[in-house]
């Protein structure tokens, strides 16, 4: 993997918990997302099958983001890119696509903000 191709920064967070009152409950209803880890990343684009199978799948804009190899990244995680600032759900971890142990591929949908 060359190191200089990672030119992005993407902040990694996951669902919290929230808190919760003295007899368990949550206290506080909202959606919140907890800071895990900043990376770096490369940000790649689909092409031929892998694009077509995408659009007809759906009318989001899918993205894959490449990272040097990482355990514990689920697809119930998301990523804010720190280029841009647009946060991205995470929809599948494709592990070790080269069986070397170097690098990870994120692939996700961006999520749009409605205002």
């Amino acid at each position: 993997m060359n190191p200089a191709k990672l030119n992005r920064r993407i902040l990694l967070q996951r669902k919290s918990n929230g808190t919760e009152d003295d007899s368990g409950y949550p206290t506080d209803p909202a959606e919140t997302w907890e800071d895990v880890m900043t990376l770096y990343a490369s940000r790649e684009p689909l092409r031929g099958r892998e694009f077509f199978t995408a659009a007809a799948a759906n009318a989001e804009l899918t993205l894959r983001y490449k990272i040097r190899y990482r355990d514990g990244i689920t697809p119930d995680m998301r990523f804010k890119d720190l280029n841009n600032g647009r946060i991205c759900n995470i929809t599948a971890v494709l592990d070790d696509p080269y069986g070397d142990r170097t690098e990870t591929h994120l692939m996700a949908l961006e999520e749009h903000m409605n205002g």
